[in-house]
């Protein structure tokens, strides 16, 4: 039967919408104890849906393909272009879920998700015996890059809100979580060779209260330890996520500095950064800096399995270059025209350093200028269509995080009663409106990966406010990422039984009508020893 791309009335409320769908009459009720078959290649995702069904109260059991099944779980490399390309069926007898590789049948078990009854999400079994709505479902994603950043280094996230924040980036088919974990405010890493990161530089002694000159006299901190990050990574592994860590070098550094004075250009010691905005102090551009840098870019290798590296590049005052007699005698030294270019210097030996490690360095735009970045480096373009487009003419591929588009730490609206936020608004509708790619793109060597929404924390203290900047805006840049263009406009018709997907998870989500009554959360502090 010939495919076609489903209407309003015909589309499941699914988030993003599938590429293409066909109801079918009637339901497969999971009642009693229903087989599950699976293929070994795919076990992660098997336990995925397991843990989801007997959350719903349903009893699974394993057995063997040759044996009548409820639900079959396979891998077929022939059924999409896409390896996250996945098939689903389902008919009033059975299931049968494929995925062309076992990213695709990770993302096919998040549909699963959302195609059971909404209760089916809480931590308690539904009334009744859940369902499934027969049907049948061929998708594949538009980007292979669909991220969320996440931001501990300005307010401290613990491991079971980023755990969680996992889970709900899985649901709705990301696939890159990118954790920010170092800044002025905070270090977030332990880097065992650098002792005084974890047990200094880690912590502030208080923080700014919102847009003012007042401080909480409150100390706020936390790191992850190695056992930390392995329970993330394992974690973000098994819903096949990767974790793009990033170490902002060399600028955003005040906290590394607080530790280490001798880093910087001045040798004076600083304070972890109490406020927000950008620092000038850097690290100077020395030997013993970049063999700093080295050492916790090791960390990050050994912690983190992804083929990708984050190594910032955004931000860098030249002040503190430019009245140094030490970095004018290294410019010189080096062969550059000005200081300015030390930043771009900087950068490409920790490029040569980690693509050595067999790892692809990802950078903010500014990584284009004074010079540039190999071609093999990643732009995440922020600052506009400008960054990317010089990206692309470059040669590079390039990720789309347009500050005015994904920046959801920016105000949802203008309305009274919304939580303090950047002095910016960025409504749903915006995010309904953006295109992400450039009109030129397809005529440029570079290619854009995809696109990512970003979650930085300096107005964003605990899970209850993350979730509610993240929500539901999150769900319109999950669907710029998945699906064809002409299936965004109707989200608003899939979002008010999607939001009760998100009840069932207790999210604190921002209501479709106006800010919910606010009511600050803690910090998220990790107690200070």
């Amino acid at each position: 039967m010939a495919w076609w791309a489903p209407t309003v009335s015909e589309r499941p409320d699914l988030v993003p919408a599938p590429r293409q769908y066909r109801p079918r009459p009637g339901q497969l009720t999971l009642e009693g104890r229903i087989g599950l078959s699976t293929d070994c290649a795919s076990e992660s995702s098997a336990t995925l849906l397991t843990e989801a069904l007997t959350q719903a109260g349903v009893q699974v059991r394993n057995v063997e393909r040759s044996e009548r099944t409820a639900v079959t779980l396979r891998i077929d490399s022939g059924i999409s272009a896409s390896p996250e390309g996945y098939h689903i069926d389902i008919t009033t007898e059975r299931a049968l879920i494929t995925g062309a590789s076992a990213d695709g049948l990770a993302r096919a078990v998040q549909t699963i998700r959302q195609l059971l009854p909404a209760d089916a999400l809480r931590r308690a079994p539904v009334g009744g015996a859940p369902w499934l709505p027969c049907c049948e479902i061929d998708d594949a994603p538009r980007y292979g890059w669909r991220g969320v950043h996440l931001d501990p280094a300005r307010h401290f996230m613990p491991v079971p809100f980023v755990l969680r924040m996992i889970d709900l980036a899985a649901l709705h088919r990301l696939n890159v979580v990118h954790l920010h974990l170092t800044d002025d405010q905070g270090w977030r890493l332990d880097v065992p060779s650098r002792p005084l990161l974890a047990e200094h530089a880690s912590w502030r002694t208080e923080t700014v209260i919102g847009r003012s000159s007042d401080f909480d006299g409150t100390p706020h901190g936390g790191y992850y330890s190695r056992a930390d990050l392995d329970e993330i990574v394992e974690y973000a592994r098994r819903r096949h996520i990767t974790i793009v860590p990033e170490v902002d070098l060399p600028g955003h550094v005040q906290s590394v500095l607080s530790a280490y004075p001798e880093l910087g250009n001045t040798g004076h010691p600083v304070e972890v950064r109490r406020t927000w905005g950008i620092s000038e102090n850097v690290l100077a551009p020395t030997e013993e800096a970049l063999a700093f840098a080295k050492e916790a870019l090791d960390v990050v290798i050994e912690a983190f399995p992804g083929p990708w590296v984050h190594i910032g590049g955004d931000e860098v005052p030249r002040t503190e270059w430019r009245a140094s007699a030490v970095a004018a005698t290294r410019a010189r030294e080096l062969g550059l025209r000005t200081v300015d270019a030390l930043q771009s210097w900087f950068l490409r030996e920790l490029h040569a350093y980690l693509a050595e490690r067999g790892r692809r360095v990802v950078g903010w735009d500014e990584i284009l200028d004074d010079g540039g970045m190999p071609t093999d480096t990643i732009v995440m373009a922020w600052r506009g269509t400008q960054p990317a487009i010089a990206g692309l003419t470059s040669g590079h591929d390039v990720v789309m995080a347009t500050n005015t588009v994904t920046y959801l730490d920016y105000a949802a609206s203008d309305e009274e009663g919304e939580p303090i936020a950047q002095p910016h608004t960025l409504t749903l509708a915006d995010i309904l409106d953006w295109e992400p790619e450039p009109p030129q793109a397809a005529d440029l060597p570079g290619t854009v990966l995809g696109v990512q929404a970003q979650l930085w924390s300096e107005y964003l203290p605990s899970a209850r406010e993350t979730e509610y900047a993240a929500f539901p805006r999150l769900c319109a840049i999950a669907e710029a990422g998945w699906s064809a263009p002409e299936s965004r406009p109707d989200l608003m018709d899939r979002l008010p039984a999607h939001l009760r997907r998100l009840d069932a998870l207790s999210v604190n989500y921002r209501p479709l009508t106006g800010p919910r009554p606010w009511q600050r959360g803690g910090t998220g502090s990790r107690r200070r020893p």
